[in-house]
């Protein structure tokens, strides 16, 4: 059962084509799967700490199963999204089909494109790291792959790093400060990647020009075949897919810094500079990203065996119910000042 629970997972693009297939009320089955049933399951269903023996990291760490599974969710990603377009540019679908089904791609190009994308980026094996960038190009989003890997994990928890949302700020605030920061600071740092090696700014050698090629012929791919609507839809998923996860880097986040030593230099990363969250369903849909805080104390953990430490901070709630929470931010300062 430990091995097999993350096909669970499968539940959120089982939605997705659901929604598609059947249309209609179905056309909503994605968002509330995510935001209205996931949330309720997770206050009623119990936490886990439970962390692996040493033997039982070992033997997970190679099995390919674990593997398997992220790989898998990369055709689904294009599969669904591509079928959007086609559902977008050629059927009359209703308002609330349309909004239903857009907000439920939005939310697959987060959970299946970004966040397993997010877990690729941190292999050390190339092909892997393609992939990911791949996954990222359908949010529009491939700075993410340098910023997220030699920024953010460099940055995390102090003023430095626009994913670290300040005590006090508000989500909708902090989506401008974390997508604009984040775009600018992958520049910058790509940017200084190019004088280390001794390469041209103007060059294919710089990633930050390879993306936005790879995102404009995408996008214009996306016009050929599905035309102005297919066009726009493909930019508003984006949005949603992107914004998703800045609202989920700012829950990780919120109100936690690391102090800044004698030295001049910031503390080490522990496990005290990320919110922590058991709850098991969110766990499985999200392949483990929830145990953020161990994620940060050792980035090259597989999901597969994250570790809860006792001495992170939790999160009263999983990841969508604490997302909701974030929207109304007088709830949010009122339950999570206090835990800060």
């Amino acid at each position: 059962m430990k091995n097999i629970k993350y096909l669970f997972a499968y539940i959120l693009p089982t939605s997705a084509i659901l929604a598609m297939l059947w249309l209609g009320a179905w056309a909503w089955a994605t968002p509330i799967l995510t935001f209205v049933l996931l949330p309720i399951l997770e206050q009623i269903l119990p936490k886990s700490k439970e962390n692996y023996t040493e033997t039982e990291e070992n033997s997970r760490l190679h099995t390919f199963w674990f593997d398997l599974l992220l790989y898998l969710n990369a055709p689904l990603l294009f599969g669904i999204v591509i079928w959007y377009f086609q559902l977008v540019s050629a059927s009359a679908l209703s308002w609330s089909e349309l909004t239903g089904l857009t907000f439920g791609t939005g939310i697959i190009i987060g959970a299946l494109g970004i966040n397993i994308a997010h877990e690729l980026g941190h292999r050390n094996t190339a092909w892997e790291q393609d992939l990911s960038k791949l996954m990222l190009m359908v949010a529009l989003y491939q700075h993410f792959f340098i910023e997220h890997n030699r920024g953010h994990h460099k940055h995390v928890a102090t003023d430095l790093d626009p994913a670290s949302a300040r005590k006090g700020e508000n989500v909708f605030g902090f989506w401008i400060k974390s997508v604009s920061g984040s775009m600018v600071s992958a520049w910058h740092l790509e940017k200084e990647t190019l004088v280390q090696i001794g390469k041209p700014f103007w060059s294919i050698h710089n990633a930050m020009l390879r993306f936005m090629v790879y995102q404009a012929l995408w996008l214009g791919g996306v016009y050929f075949f599905f035309g102005a609507k297919g066009l726009l839809a493909a930019i508003i998923v984006a949005v949603i897919g992107f914004l998703l996860l800045e609202s989920i880097n700012y829950v990780e986040h919120y109100g936690l810094r690391r102090k800044m030593l004698d030295s001049g230099r910031y503390e080490p990363v522990s496990p005290q500079h990320s919110w922590n969250s058991n709850h098991e369903m969110g766990r499985i849909l999200l392949y483990e990203l929830t145990r953020h805080s161990d994620h940060h104390y050792k980035s090259t953990r597989k999901y597969q065996i994250l570790r809860h430490i006792e001495e992170s901070p939790q999160l009263p709630f999983g990841y969508p119910a604490s997302i909701i929470l974030a929207l109304c931010p007088p709830l949010w300062f009122a339950v999570m000042d206090k835990r800060v």
